[in-house]
Formats: C-alpha cells, structure tokens, sequence
C-alpha cells in the first residue's frame, strides 16, 4: 500500500504548494490542516477510532493578491500539468444498451483522439459493477433457471404495462388471482427494470413490497430501495428514507449506496459530509467507499487523491481493479507516463492483471500523449487476448490513423456484426474521414436489424457534424425521425453541432432547450459549451449567463470551463467585469493560473502601480 501511495505522489509535493497550498494528513502526529495566504486554517474531527474526517477547504484569496499558482498535481516524480477540465458527459444509451467506458475529456487534444462512443457512458464503478451490485446480488442469493424467469416474466410484464401511477392495482389484481410472488420473482422483475432504467417503476414496485408487507425487507432491499429514492427523489429525500430504515440495517452498505449517488452527480460537498458521517458512525470503510472518493477526486479535485490512499494505507484497505483504473486514468490526464508504468509494475507484483478497461485506457492515454508505439503494443496485445474488444479498438486504431488495422477488424465483425461494433467502425470510419464506408456499415446494420437504433444512428449523425456535412445531417435526421429512433443526449450533441455550423446558433440553443424540458436526460456538457462559445464570441452576455444557469440546474458544476468562457463573453461585450472570483468561489471553482491572470487584469478596482505612487 505504501508503494501505491509513493506512484500516487511524493508526499514532498502533496504537503508544500506554492500559492494558496493546502495540507492534510489521516497521520494522528500531524494534528492541523492548513492552508497558507489568506485562506483557513481548521483542524480536523477525529472519531474515537483514530479516523480523520476528509478536510473542507474554503480557499479566501484576496482580489488583485496572488492566487493558487500550483495545478491540483497527481504526479510521482514528474510534475506534470494537469487538465482543468473532466468534462463527463451524461449517458445516452437506450434502454437495452451496456455500458462501454467512462467518458472523461480533459485537454482538446483528447477530444479529437477519443471516439464517442467512449465518451458517452457510465462511470468506472458502473463498467465493473452496474447499479452498485444489486441485481448481481440478489441473483447470486437466489439462483436462477427458467421456471423462476418464466414466472417473473410475468410480474414485470404487469409492471412494465401498468398505466401511470397504478402499479399498485396491476400488482393487487396480480395476487388476487393467485399468482406468486417470492424472492426469486421479485429478484428477476428487479434485476430486469434495472437493466432498463425503469427505475421510477422499481421504486414504486419497492414501495409496494415494504407497505404491503409481502416480503420481510433484509438489509439488501433497504439498499435497493434507499438507491432507487437517490435516482428518482433526489439524495434529501434518500437521507430523510435512512432514518426510517431499522438501526441495525444502517450499515456501511446503506451510507456507501448514498454516497455512489452523490458521486455520479459530481456532488462533493455532499459525498465529503456523507464520508465525514460514515466515520462519525465508526461505520467501516470499505475499498468501495474509498473508490467513490477517488473517483470524485480524480474529476473535481487531484489533489485530495492521495488523502484518501493515505486512509486505504491506514486501515489497512487493500486496493481493488477498480482503484488501479482510477488512478492510471488520472495519471494520464496529468501525462505522468512514468508513474503509470510504476503503477502497472505496483499491480503485476500484487498479481493483478489489467483488465481489458485499464488496457484501453493506456492506448487511449499514449495516444493523446504522442506516444503511437507503446499505443500500438498496448493494442496489439489486447487484439491477442481479448477476443470481445473490437468495439474497443476500433476508434483507438482509427485515432493513430491506421486504416489498415480498422478494415481488418472490421471484416472480421462484418459477417454477424453486434450493435457496439457497428457503432465502433461508424465512429472509427468516420475519424478517418472516410463518410462512404461509415454510411455502408450503417447501412448493414439497417439490413441485419430492420429499424434505426439510438447509438449507430448517433454515430453516423455525428460524423456529419464532424465533419460539417449540413446538408447531409438534417436529411439524416429526417430519416431518424420517419424511422421512430429514440433521440437523446449523443443525438442532441449532434444536432446542436449542425445548427451551429449552418450559423443557426438560436434555433440550436431553442431545440436543446426544448429537448430538456420534454425528457429527463441531461444533455452532454460539450452539448452546452458549443452553443455557450458561440455567445461568448458575439459578446452576448445575457445569452451566456443564461446557459451558465441551466448547466448549473443539470448539475454541471465545480468546472472551471464555464466561467472562463462566460468571462469572455464579458470582455468580448466591452461589459465591466465586477465580483467575477468572489461568484466563482461561492460556486466552489477557483481560477488556474492563466485564468486568474486575466481575472486580476480585468478588475475593473484593480491598482496600478503609477496609482499605488500616487496613494
């Protein structure tokens, strides 16, 4: 452990920034929590256990003083520049769709190397363990054979159907009629709304089950229930179900349940208040708690990462697949190349194979960083040893832009193609500027499958818009809309991206506005920044503020990216520029260096040096 600690960061550069630094331990003989030039000093809770609680920073600089100058580094011996941006962009897939791969997008070299079909999915936790386990566990428990799915066929078929709110009449009228409904169909029916995303229907089903008594609720339907609530309610209303669950079911589960569904939302304060009280309750950390914490840390905040490798190493948590793939991502958005080959070197003497995630997100990393041979090797072993991956190294191979390797594999899916690989070959054909052999693969699709479906469909509409082909876009999204294609947040991105090319900034901002508020899916944060760019660079202030106000209420907050082009926005329109850090900071965003450069040259209260000779 203390060897994963030293490949996170040396302790040297995690103690002393310069700027505004901050220091933290979870060691008992460091007793304080600093932070230096003009910002708190607070100490941390301790629980009876020895615990420290995560430390909340709340960083006070001065207008026209010195900001923090030090990025948040998560580097070993290199101190490499980290991206201010981990823009996560929400998941579109239908219903029956997987999850692919975590979508982080840091530098706009990025963007221009990763494919979307990457970029467009769950987060990690999700990739090893959809919906936090719960249906895997309540499989495991139960068994499974076809009599036990035949008769939850059945129940779900009753919930799926229920008109509106009555899913409590269609289940009364199920029972009354002298159907079952044991542990096993109940499992099922579950495990299957789960898999698509009818979660509104599983909570009412839930709801229903614990009113009516028809089974006794075990810790892992409080579970179930409390993370359906944080889905459909909101985090508050799953807080105030806690404290009806029976005290000795609020375990370490319930509490980490809650804090994963205050992590997918990016929601910090909230998380670090939910830690603070798990370990208030001397409730015991588990590698998934701590995984969660890393994982908001690798988006928001790098530089608390090592402070939660510091409590894995304190307790005594051994570090699971999932760990590793967090950290060798983030060490990649830092272009800290050496502290992932120490990292990998860290696994292979713990007997940890990376998995096939890890591996893609190498390539992924390399490439970004100019590093096209250990890319290709990376590949190439994956190509060897993964049978299942095409999907996975099609747009990896289309981004060194090596066409050959794409029609290999291609041909090699070509004859009985799955949804993920056409969707894969479209996107790779499409980086590879080649529109005619993206169009052809789509078409197969057409042939194989009889209908337009979401993901293949957005693919192909956003190689057009990639690649600026108007005409091209809106007649296919005429063909989507004749053929009853599901559209959502991928799609809204394209379209988006085709009004703004054809200079109809308006209608592009109308139809999103429109697309949010007759759906509950968030459209994609670039989805918002493309129409937000294009307001700052007419100088439309009002526009842009406006925009800045819906990304907050689809909770894209804490990212610097906003502001720096809301800023601009502002300069662009000759407007005066006034508590500009002072907003920032009330939203939990603070300036890099460069930004906060431009922030303390436009204070319009700024002192020049020929006024301070005056004074």
């Amino acid at each position: 452990m203390w060897s994963l600690r030293r490949a996170a960061q040396p302790l040297r550069s995690l103690m002393y920034e310069h700027g505004a630094s901050r220091t933290f331990s979870a060691k008992s003989d460091i007793k304080t929590n600093i932070v230096v030039e003009s910002a708190s000093i607070r100490k941390p809770k301790r629980s009876s256990s020895g615990r420290y609680f995560p430390p909340k920073f709340y960083y006070l600089p001065d207008v026209g003083e010195n900001f923090y100058m030090g990025s948040h580094n998560f580097c070993s011996q290199a101190h490499a520049r980290i991206s201010d941006e981990n823009h996560t962009m929400e998941d579109g897939s239908e219903p029956e769709a997987s999850a692919i791969v975590e979508h982080n997008v840091g530098e706009k070299d990025g963007e221009d190397v990763v494919s979307e079909a990457e970029l467009s999915d769950n987060d990690l936790a999700e990739i090893y363990a959809n919906d936090l386990d719960l249906s895997a566990a309540e499989m495991r428990a139960n068994g499974k054979n076809s009599q036990k799915e035949s008769a939850s066929s059945g129940l779900l078929d009753a919930i799926v159907s229920a008109p509106g709110q009555s899913i409590n009449i269609a289940l009364q009228k199920r029972i009354e009629k002298g159907n079952s409904l044991g542990r096993p169909e109940i499992s099922f029916a579950m495990r299957d709304l789960r898999k698509r995303k009818m979660y509104s229907r599983a909570l009412q089903f839930m709801q229903w089950l614990e009113a009516n008594k028809q089974v006794e609720f075990t810790e892992q339907d409080y579970v179930t229930s409390v993370d359906l609530v944080a889905k459909v309610s909101g985090i508050q209303k799953a807080e105030k179900y806690i404290n009806n669950i029976p005290e000795h079911f609020r375990g370490e589960v319930i509490y980490r349940t809650l804090l994963a569904n205050c992590v997918k939302p990016l929601n910090m304060e909230k998380a670090e208040e939910l830690f603070n009280k798990m370990v208030e309750l001397e409730l015991p950390i588990s590698v998934f708690t701590c995984n969660q914490m890393l994982l908001l840390y690798k988006r928001l905040d790098k530089m608390k990462i090592p402070y939660i490798l510091r409590v894995m190493e304190k307790e005594d948590i051994k570090p699971s697949l999932i760990t590793y793939a967090i950290l060798i991502d983030a060490k990649g958005e830092a272009n800290d190349f050496a502290g992932i080959e120490e990292l990998i070197k860290i696994m292979k003497a713990e007997a940890i194979e990376p998995d096939i995630h890890i591996r893609t997100t190498l390539a992924r990393h390399y490439i970004i960083g100019g590093l096209k041979d250990k890319a290709e090797a990376v590949l190439k072993d994956i190509g060897e040893s993964c049978l299942h991956s095409h999907h996975k190294v099609l747009p990896l191979y289309a981004s060194l832009g090596n066409a050959d390797e794409v029609m290999r594999i291609w041909k090699v899916c070509e004859s009985d193609p799955k949804i993920d690989e056409c969707t894969a070959a479209i996107e790779a054909w499409g980086k590879l500027g080649r529109i005619e052999e993206a169009e052809a693969v789509f078409e197969k699709m057409i042939q194989k499958w009889k209908k337009l479906l979401y993901r293949p469909s957005s693919a192909l509409l956003n190689v057009y818009a990639n690649h600026k082909l108007v005409t091209k876009g809106t007649e296919f999204l005429e063909r989507m809309g004749d053929g009853g294609c599901w559209i959502g947040p991928l799609t809204w991105d394209a379209i988006v991206r085709l009004y703004v090319e054809a200079g109809e900034v308006e209608k592009a901002d109308y139809l999103l506005q429109k697309a949010v508020r007759n759906t509950r899916k968030n459209p994609m944060f670039n989805t918002y920044m493309v129409i937000m760019d294009q307001y700052a660079k007419r100088g439309d202030v009002h526009n842009a503020e406006k925009l800045l106000l819906r990304m907050r209420q689809s909770r894209y907050t804490g990212r610097l990216k906003p502001y720096e082009v809301l800023f601009q926005a502002y300069v662009n329109a000759k407007a005066p520029v006034y508590g500009f850090l002072e907003r920032m900071k009330a939203d939990n965003v603070f300036p890099n260096r460069a930004f906060g450069a431009k922030l303390r040259q436009a204070d319009a209260f700024r002192q020049t040096a020929f006024q301070d000779v005056l004074d």
